[in-house]
């Protein structure tokens, strides 16, 4: 696990979300090093390394109440302080912040969530900085042994005496006869060994650096083939400001849902002039400024201009809508029923997202009654060929001037026997918001 950490550093880009009422949860580490904060400042900027996306998080994060394997799309980014020491040298102080999308079974609770570090992406970054800084001091080492010379030996030194890169004992100390130096034995504190002895263990030292490096670059290897073998959405776009206002409608004044913060993705709903349509998580929805995101396919200058743009639906057709239909069917679950209606409260239905198939087309309320009706038809055929248990269907209309409409499988069944006519399918259905049906069918 650590040498898969450690090859983040080769396919690593910075990444940083802020998830609405999280706390940044780390376990920050501490280290203190001889070199001077230039020194170790530089050394950090050659580790190309303080922020990614982590391919799997069992042995980065806390583990909680929630399981792992329900989570994706996991980054990291370290927040590195380095300061000076009294003493001389530098602490250095790392901690890092986790975020990931939960996907949870009823859809209304995914979201991105940050998660607890172990600690072991901090230590793994202080163990890469110490190296690093040891290789500088082994290729400092080298280069000065290179150039060294082994001093002569004085006419007083017998000849069975060992060469050393050192001033012999004796001579230098008060009170001890000059001409006489002490043979350093192996036992002595002043065998200091040849320069020979100092370069071949450089070189030890620089294979097993060598060895450690090839193995790093296998490994960035083998992480960059799992990242790109990792699908991505292309429908998302990216908050390029902290604090940027998501909104419950597209308008200045509307209720702000939460504040978003950089490099945070949101799916895409839909387009308009001046705004973007965005899905927060589940079936929670929200819209953004244009201007305050960057969306796939379109430039800095097309984002902010406040030329119309058209709009841009990512759904996929449903198969068995006519192509002339006005709607779209974007996604199907099953899930908890997300409004307050008492014959479906926490019960497990069919939800079915839908958008607007063509810009300009008839979206208005008799034309989403109709095409509510044709799913109702087709969800419940399905539904009791499956021998599924969902309680009803649920048909939510993704646009500004869009809702939600549900209904039980009970009634469904009475209007397929011809029990209950059209009118009277509607008055059984659950509208949110409520429309007055007596006007809307003149």
């Amino acid at each position: 696990m650590r040498a898969l950490s450690k090859g983040l550093s080769a396919t690593i880009f910075a990444w940083f979300a802020l998830v609405p009422g999280g706390v940044a949860q780390s376990t920050p580490a501490e280290r203190t090093f001889a070199e001077t904060p230039a020194r170790v400042q530089e050394a950090i900027q050659g580790l190309h390394s303080s922020a990614g996306r982590l391919p799997v998080l069992d042995g980065f994060v806390v583990p909680g109440n929630r399981a792992l394997e329900r989570y994706q799309r996991g980054y990291y980014q370290c927040t590195i302080e380095v300061s000076p020491e009294p003493t001389g040298g530098s602490r250095v102080h790392v901690s890092a912040r986790i975020t990931a999308w939960y996907a949870d079974p009823d859809s209304a609770k995914s979201g991105y969530q940050v998660l607890t570090s172990n600690g072991r992406i901090e230590s793994d970054f202080m163990d890469r900085l110490e190296e690093a800084l040891s290789s500088k001091d082994a290729a400092l080492a080298a280069r000065a042994s290179k150039g060294a010379t082994t001093p002569k030996p004085r006419s007083q030194v017998s000849t069975d005496s060992p060469t050393i890169s050192a001033p012999m004992p004796g001579s230098a100390i008060p009170g001890e006869p000059i001409g006489e130096p002490k043979k350093a034995g192996p036992s002595s504190p002043f065998s200091l060994g040849t320069s020979d002895d100092l370069a071949a263990s450089l070189e030890t030292r620089k294979a097993v650096t060598d060895k450690h490096a090839e193995e790093l670059k296998r490994q960035a290897k083998n992480l960059e083939e799992i990242l790109r073998n990792q699908a991505h959405p292309t429908n998302l776009v990216v908050v390029k400001s902290l604090s940027t206002p998501v909104l419950l409608s597209p308008s200045q004044g509307a209720k702000v849902v939460f504040l978003a913060s950089a490099e945070d993705e949101f799916e895409i709903l839909d387009t308009t002039e001046s705004w973007v349509h965005v899905r927060i998580s589940g079936l929670s929805r929200g819209w953004i400024r244009k201007s305050e995101v960057e969306i796939p396919g379109v430039s800095e200058t097309q984002s902010s201009s406040p030329e119309p743009q058209p709009s841009q639906p990512v759904a996929k057709a449903a198969s068995s809508s006519s192509s002339n239909s006005p709607f779209q069917i974007e996604n199907e679950q099953i899930a908890s029923f997300p409004g307050d209606w008492a014959p479906l409260h926490d019960k497990t239905l069919k939800i079915v997202s839908v958008q607007a198939a063509t810009a300009g087309g008839d979206t208005g309320p008799n034309a989403r009654l109709n095409f509510a009706k044709s799913l109702f038809d087709r969800e419940y055929t399905e539904l009791t060929q499956s021998a599924s248990t969902a309680a009803g269907v649920v048909v939510i209309f993704d646009s500004a001037d869009g809702g939600m409409l549900a209904t039980t499988m009970p009634v469904l069944q009475q209007w397929k026997a011809g029990t209950l006519s059209d009118e009277a399918l509607w008055r059984r259905c659950y509208f949110d918001p409520p429309i007055n049906l007596d006007v809307l069918r003149r």
